[in-house]
């Protein structure tokens, strides 16, 4: 909007490219000198035929003091023509003689009317935007309309005189932007609605809420009321915008250069990244105003300091919720108090109220500073809470307490979960570290709750891979029977637990299953008996499926590892042996050699050298073949002699 930055000529013709048409037609109505100076346009553009938009010529017989009052920016041409009649051009041989009564009068003029125009646009905000339509308002509408144009106006004869060099520019459009610097600055001090307040609110808060909402009302009336009264490359909008972003900018500084209390420290911030921002962000306002290019509030040193003290506290916070939740849980059980019940399964309150808070608070830091990155950075505390919670669970399964166990394995759950599911809560290493820790606790408990099934069905366990077991049927049928009735001490566990651990326990009794069979108790010495034994397992392989199925198993995969075994056991010639084993090896990267040898001794029919190609087969393989692709580990955990 300023005009200063080329030479005053081209500068002269863009101030009329771009605000005559806005500002010309008021000329036509000026009555011209009837002996116009030498050398001076007096007409300063071309006469345009008149628009709808103009307003009606004004009595050429009003007086200058009427105009004053009636038209501002007639009153401005009046005293442009004047002087353009006063001043001609001046040479180097006379210097032309001017009466100074008319000078002083023009110099008179001229201030009185600088300074209705400064009123004008001192009264500006006064305006309410319910109040537009009522007659007051649209006489100082036109008022503040009437002022710009002849601001405007003023600027194109401020080219003039420097070309000219007849009189010193009045620089009004610096007189304009001043005087709406110091408004602005006046109803930040006073704004003219105090706010609300909630209660308990500081007079800090209750400040910065005051300038906040007079902030939004005058914008809001700059782009829905005073736009109108500016050319379109005034910017007017983006103007004020800069006003009252500097002026909350200066008061906020200076602010937060004392000591705050941490409400105070928050309310800050949260205007700085949240409600200011959501001013601007107004459909309104922004589509006229450029927010980026306001920039900051706060320069980085000062928020870096809120921010500081910010976190630092809600840290605080939510390391001493954390504890104390923990801290309830152990007196309970120093108490001897039974974990709480829900739907008939044990549950512990410490992930249900501590994932809720954790979420919160982190969402709500995240607004406040602006950052997830620095909102994720108050979890930091929960890695030290989990190594507790480890601690006090195994001070419950010393204490044997296995309803405490089922209660914790359901908590260790639910952070498991939130940890996977809302990992954008938690920086990266606290998310790896705490999931580790809750897999250690996973599997101590699960540990805990089958180790008393497993000692159950160790009298059946003795039994597989003997005479008896390939002989009898009911030799298996008493273990499956003992499963049964084991696993209702699993009752209580959450569902999802509940499934984790059948599945735990599906695996390790078929792991069982099959190092007892490596053993080579029972010798297969010919093909009948190598048939019973695939018969046998393929039975047995069936009936554990079934059964753990049925409890909610989902470990399918176990099944085909026994039948594929059970395969070995049936065929007789060498090169089928080689395939069948590659292919287990191939879907077991973890099958050894230990492990091949055990299966295969049990063919005592089968030769010691059949034996040692059938093992060079799968080790030629796996070197030709790459194992970088995921398996699931089963033959690593059956320890063979």
């Amino acid at each position: 909007m300023r005009i200063c930055s080329t030479p005053e000529t081209l500068r002269l013709n863009r101030v009329l490219n771009q605000g005559g048409r806005w500002i010309r037609g008021k000329f036509r109505n000026i009555r011209r000198p009837s002996n116009p100076q030498v050398g001076v346009d007096t007409s300063p553009v071309e006469e345009e035929p008149p628009s709808s938009e103009e307003e009606d010529p004004l009595d050429e017989t009003l007086t200058f003091d009427q105009l004053l009052e009636q038209s501002l920016y007639e009153a401005s041409l009046v005293l442009i023509n004047r002087e353009n009649q006063l001043f001609g051009k001046e040479t180097d041989d006379e210097e032309q003689k001017h009466p100074a009564e008319e000078i002083e009068r023009l110099s008179a003029e001229r201030r009185a009317l600088e300074k209705k125009i400064q009123q004008t646009l001192q009264q500006s905000l006064s305006l309410r935007l319910e109040e537009v339509a009522n007659e007051a308002a649209v006489q100082a509408l036109a008022a503040l309309k009437s002022a710009v144009k002849a601001i405007y106006q003023e600027e194109v004869q401020d080219l003039r005189r420097k070309q000219l060099k007849s009189r010193t520019p009045s620089s009004w459009k610096e007189l304009h932007d001043s005087t709406l610097r110091g408004l602005v600055e006046s109803r930040m001090d006073n704004p003219s609605v105090a706010p609300a307040g909630q209660p308990g609110q500081s007079s800090i808060q209750l400040d910065i809420q005051g300038m906040g909402r007079q902030l939004k009302d005058d914008l809001l009336l700059v782009v829905n009321v005073l736009k109108s009264c500016y050319p379109p490359e005034a910017n007017i909008c983006q103007f004020y915008a800069r006003l009252y972003h500097q002026s909350l900018s200066a008061r906020l500084r200076k602010i937060v250069e004392f000591v705050l209390d941490d409400r105070d420290c928050t309310f800050i911030l949260r205007w700085v990244n949240e409600f200011y921002p959501g001013i601007l962000k107004k459909p309104e306002l922004a589509s006229e105003i450029d927010s980026a290019a306001l920039g900051q509030l706060l320069p980085r040193d000062l928020l870096d300091n809120l921010e500081e003290q910010y976190l630092t506290t809600q840290e605080t916070e939510l390391s001493v919720y954390m504890n104390n939740a923990l801290e309830e849980e152990r007196k309970k059980l120093t108490k001897g108090e039974q974990p709480p019940t829900e739907d008939g399964c044990f549950t512990c309150p410490l992930a249900h109220d501590v994932i809720p808070i954790i979420n919160g608070m982190v969402t709500v830091t995240e607004t406040v500073t602006g950052s997830q990155q620095k909102a994720q950075r108050i979890t930091r505390q929960l890695t030290d809470m989990l190594q507790r919670f480890k601690a006090f669970q195994d001070d419950i399964i010393k204490q044997k307490s296995k309803p405490h166990v089922k209660a914790t394995l359901g908590c260790v759950e639910q952070f498991r979960d939130v940890l996977q599911r809302k990992s954008h809560l938690f920086p990266d290493d606290v998310q790896e570290t705490c999931l580790t820790i809750l897999s250690d606790m996973r599997q101590s408990a699960r540990t805990c709750l089958l180790s008393s099934v497993h000692k159950s069905l160790k009298p059946q366990y003795q039994k597989l891979g003997t005479g008896d077991w390939l002989k009898k049927k009911l030799v298996f049928e008493k273990l499956l029977s003992s499963l049964e009735n084991s696993i209702q001490d699993l009752e209580g566990l959450a569902p999802s637990c509940y499934q984790a651990v059948i599945g735990d326990l599906h695996q390790e009794v078929t792991q069982e299953y099959v190092k007892r069979l490596l053993r080579g108790e029972v010798k297969l010495k010919d093909r009948e008996h190598q048939q019973r034994a695939f018969d046998t397992v393929m039975d047995n392989a069936e009936s554990l499926h079934k059964l753990f199925t049925s409890m909610g198993s989902q470990e399918e995969w176990l099944k085909e590892i026994l039948t594929n075994m059970a395969e070995v056991l049936k065929l007789q010639d060498v090169p089928a042996l080689q395939m069948q084993i590659v292919s287990l090896g191939h879907t077991y990267p973890d099958l050894s050699e230990k492990h091949v040898s055990a299966l295969l001794k049990l063919k005592s029919n089968l030769s010691k050298e059949d034996r040692h190609k059938v093992k060079a087969t799968l080790s030629d393989t796996r070197k030709e073949s790459s194992q970088g692709a995921e398996f699931r580990p089963f033959f690593s955990k059956v320890v063979v002699k």
